[in-house]
């Protein structure tokens, strides 16, 4: 059985990886389209990137895919994405998948090793948590 730790490793071999802060860089450039992976609790919880568009991970290739009756205008603007999660895993899982299925430009992953966190090509924004009262990608840990 292939475990979910060799996916995660062999995804990271394939998608290219910048720092979080050059990734926030693109945030409000046209183009950049950041994509949250997170799922809807973890969104009340913790917020969104402002201007960031949601995209549950189990739903990724439904929406990327034209053809799909779940087909998303977002995945079809000819955009560069970020992609950002949690943990790093569902957003490296996601850049490749985008990758494979066509999408230009999509698969750069972004670590910030100053706090652990992580953030994947295909961009994200972030609304106030309700709970800490902070803003912004400080907000998102893989």
């Amino acid at each position: 059985m292939k475990r979910i730790k060799d996916m995660v490793a062999e995804a990271n071999e394939v998608v290219s990886h910048a720092a979080a802060s050059d990734m926030m860089a693109l945030h409000s450039q046209e183009g950049v389209t950041f994509v949250d992976l997170r799922d809807p609790r973890e969104l009340e919880r913790d917020g969104m990137i402002p201007g960031a568009f949601h995209c549950p991970r189990g739903m990724l290739e439904f929406w990327i895919d034209p053809e799909s009756p779940y087909a998303k205008p977002q995945f079809q603007s000819g955009d560069r994405f970020v992609f950002y999660c949690a943990s790093g895993w569902r957003s490296a899982l996601s850049a490749r998948a985008a990758q494979e299925m066509g999408l230009e430009t999509s698969g750069t992953s972004t670590t910030d090793s100053a706090r652990g966190k992580r953030l994947v090509d295909r961009s994200a924004t972030s609304q106030k948590n309700h709970k800490t009262g902070q803003v912004g990608p400080d907000r998102f840990q893989i």
